[in-house]
This record gives C-alpha cells, sequence and structure tokens, in this order.
C-alpha cells in the first residue's frame, strides 16, 4: 500500500509540473504580425518599448517590423475592409514607407487624441494618419513633409434646407467633429496651421466631439437636427459616405485647406532623430518618384491630392 501511494503521489508531482510548463506556453505575448497585420485596440505593448536608449531606426530594423497607428473607421483615408484587412490612401502610405525601410509592417488603433498628445512611450513607432501640422502637435510629435491636402468641408441632413451657406447658416449649430482634430480647433477659434491662425465663421457652436469622422456622419444621416445639424470632415469622406447613400450632402465651399503629416514622437523611449530624417527623406522620394500622385489617384477618383492647387481645385 505504501509503495503505491508514493507511485501515486510522484505521478500527482508529475502532471502538476506538465500543466504549469504548458500553461507558461500559452500565456505568451502576442506575436508581431508582418506583412499589415492589425493588433487592434489602444496599441497594448507593440512597437518598441522597452529598448531605451537605442537609435529608434536601428530597433526597427532589428526587429524588421514598423508599427504603425491608424484609424480603422475614416474611408477612403484608412477603414476596414470586409476581409478584416485595413486599407486606404493612408495604409498604402504607410505600407511604401516600410518597404523602402526594408521592413514588414503593422497597424494599432489608439484614440486620435492619444497620437497627437505624443508621449507615444514606444507603443508605436509612426502615425500616417492624414495629421494636420499645428504648432502645438510640433511641441510633441516630428512631422515630415507635407504628403497631402484636403479641403474641410460642411455637409447637412439631405433634407436640410435652412444651412445654404457655410459662413452664415451654422451658428448656433449642433456641429459633430473628431475629438481632438483640426475641425474641433477650427470651431474653437484656436487653430493655427503653417503660421496662418483661422477665424471660425461659426458663431456660438454646439460642438460635439466623436472618436472619428464616420461616427458623426452617422449620427447625422439619423435625420436633419435629430442628433446633428452639421459635420465637419474631410471632403474626400464626407464625399465617399454620399457615395455609399448615406443621406447627407455638402455644402458651400471649403473651411479650410489641410496640409497632413506623418507624425513621429518626440518623446520615443529610443533617439528618433535617424528615424525623422529617413521618414523626411522616403516622403521626398514619393513625391520626386510619383508614388504619392499614384497613390492619391487610386483612392480620391483621379484627384491629385498630393499637389496643393489639386487639392484646392478638388474642393
Amino acid at each position: 500500500m505504501g509503495e503505491l501511494l508514493m507511485r501515486r503521489m510522484r505521478m500527482l508531482v508529475l502532471v502538476s509540473m506538465l500543466l504549469l510548463v504548458f500553461a507558461a506556453a500559452c500565456g505568451g505575448g502576442e506575436t508581431t504580425a508582418g506583412g499589415g497585420g492589425d493588433s487592434g485596440g489602444g496599441g497594448g505593448d507593440s512597437g518598441t518599448a522597452g529598448k531605451e536608449g537605442n537609435d529608434l531606426l536601428a530597433v526597427i530594423k532589428e526587429k524588421g517590423v514598423l508599427t504603425a497607428s491608424t484609424d480603422p473607421a475614416y474611408p477612403p483615408q484608412s477603414s476596414r475592409a470586409p476581409s478584416g484587412e485595413i486599407e486606404g490612401f493612408d495604409i498604402d502610405v504607410t505600407k511604401e514607407i516600410a518597404k523602402r525601410l526594408g521592413v514588414d509592417v503593422e497597424f494599432v488603433t489608439p484614440s486620435f487624441n492619444a497620437i497627437t498628445s505624443g508621449s507615444w512611450s514606444g507603443r508605436w513607432d509612426i502615425s500616417v494618419g492624414s495629421v494636420t501640422i499645428t504648432p502645438e502637435r510640433q511641441k510633441v510629435l516630428y512631422f515630415s513633409p507635407v504628403y497631402y491636402y484636403t479641403p474641410a468641408s460642411v455637409a447637412v441632413h439631405q433634407e436640410n434646407t435652412d444651412v445654404q451657406d457655410e459662413k452664415t447658416d451654422l451658428d448656433g449649430k449642433k456641429i459633430g467633429v473628431c475629438a481632438a482634430c483640426s475641425y474641433e480647433l477650427y470651431l474653437e477659434n484656436k487653430l493655427v496651421i503653417l503660421g496662418k491662425k483661422y477665424q471660425s465663421a461659426v458663431s456660438d457652436p454646439q460642438v460635439e466631439p466623436y472618436d472619428t469622422d464616420s461616427t458623426a456622419i452617422q449620427d447625422l444621416a439619423l435625420g436633419d437636427g435629430v442628433r446633428l445639424d452639421a459635420v465637419i470632415s474631410a471632403l474626400p469622406t464626407l464625399q465617399l459616405a454620399i457615395e455609399e447613400d448615406t443621406p447627407i450632402k455638402v455644402i458651400g465651399e471649403a473651411l479650410f485647406l489641410e496640409p497632413l503629416g506623418v507624425a513621429m514622437d518626440k518623446k520615443s523611449p529610443e533617439d528618433p532623430k535617424a528615424f525623422v530624417k529617413e521618414v523626411n527623406s522616403i516622403i521626398k522620394e514619393m513625391h520626386a518618384d510619383g508614388t504619392l500622385s499614384e497613390l492619391s489617384k487610386k483612392w480620391y477618383d483621379g484627384n491629385d491630392l498630393s499637389q496643393k492647387k489639386s487639392a484646392i481645385a478638388s474642393g
């Protein structure tokens, strides 16, 4: 009996050890996705966190993956396709940057406010996310040369007849915008772009911030004045919504032209200077060799928004 009991005890100990080994194997970190994967959520432990003091460009190349933040609900710049993959103009630009760096790319989806606030703590390396270049953002972020421009425009419900002129008819109206973006800054009379301060044409607006433009557009589509009276967004985003039978219409002329840059964190745990220099060089190359023009025409119905004159004409 005693020998039988000892055998059973040894068997229990062996089984317990095997279970511990199995649990440790299953509880490991998430594998980095290459070639355009999407980790979703708010960024997690992706990027280059934990390698403080190193050169960021060298770390990215050693890891073989560029981690980029994006908005999965901002078409045609970036949105999730039926297949689950994220696609759009910004996505193609990001993939081209990664290709020229000689690495793969993965995408994370933090809030826009988290991106523009800086101090990313290495959770992602870059934002090719249609970020307008403003002095406040330049305090915490490095920006590449402008990679494209887009007109900031106003939309109302298609049944609306009160708002005809964006300069005179929006006073006191409830206007949906993406939180912490240039449209909100414009309505608050805080928008400065490349040294020019923009005075809002709207008096006493009821500003309604949203997580992303698409959510605001969805609320506007519920009916004229049901939740919103108007939305301000990038003209291509509004035009695409209309093409997809969303019951809204664009009114008047563009409020302003947004110069958009690739953003990188000034407080990166790793030294970002060489990385910033390399990305800036890549953006210049993509302008010079026509890549940005080609990608713009692909996603914006033949319009070349990489050129300022063409962007102005489109608005």
